[in-house]
């Protein structure tokens, strides 16, 4: 009966109920559930008028992780793509004074932001932050012996990269471990068979290969340009 009932999850013709967030449902739910700290509303408005500002997560995202994190009372975390450093900082409150987070960027401008709010949110010392190509630091990190080491992983980098970052980070990750990708949606583009751009593709495919991995549980979650949720077994 249990595997019966496993297998009908699996079927495709179950009624979607996703409901079309407009900005009003949009605006219920951040008063309604979202309490942002002081720190994190000056660095949402500091970070708004730059040129890169819809790389930031939303509110809503962050604490939805952290909320995740808390529930697997995470002590060591790897953040792929820092921008200005506050889905960091969601992270490392979440995990409290003895939670480490290993932070991975290229670019010294946005995570000079970073580290001020860290600073101010008094999280400083629980992050490191490695400036250069995230691949050779995962790397580095598994020829050093560190794997399985890792509680959970959030990725929200080079798309192109989405597929080495898995491997890489499925390796570091203990068993229960999780690691989230942003942008898992991509606007709704990856729904689009006409959309043959490399970014699109690369975040189909490690769609599809978390899917249909063994060793791992996925699930992709429409919250913000959606997540997906890789659950290593």
């Amino acid at each position: 009966m249990i595997d019966t009932a496993c297998s009908l999850l699996n079927t495709r013709g179950m009624t979607s109920r996703l409901l079309d967030v407009n900005e009003q449902l949009a605006n219920y739910i951040l008063d309604a559930s979202v309490q942002e700290s002081e720190v994190l509303q000056r660095l949402r408005a500091e970070t708004a008028p730059m040129s890169g500002a819809g790389m930031q997560i939303g509110a809503d995202q962050g604490q939805f992780m952290a909320l995740l994190v808390e529930l697997m009372s995470a002590k060591r975390a790897i953040e792929i793509g820092v921008f200005t450093g506050y889905s960091s900082i969601c992270v490392a409150c979440a995990m409290g004074p003895e939670g480490r987070l290993l932070a991975c960027d290229v670019s010294e401008e946005y995570t000079s932001v970073a580290r001020r709010y860290w600073q101010e949110a008094g999280v400083a010392d629980r992050i490191e932050l490695r400036l250069g190509p995230a691949l050779a630091t995962l790397d580095e990190l598994i020829r050093d012996g560190r794997a399985g080491e890792f509680d959970f992983a959030f990725i929200d980098a080079d798309k192109e990269n989405y597929e080495g970052y898995y491997e890489r980070c499925l390796k570091l990750l203990r068993v229960g471990g999780l690691m989230i990708f942003d942008n898992a949606l991509w606007g709704g583009s990856v729904a689009d068979p006409d959309d043959h751009r490399e970014t699109t593709l690369a975040i189909r495919r490690v769609n599809q290969h978390a899917g249909h991995d063994e060793q791992v549980t996925a699930s992709l979650v429409p919250i913000g340009d959606g997540l997906l949720l890789v659950r290593k077994r």
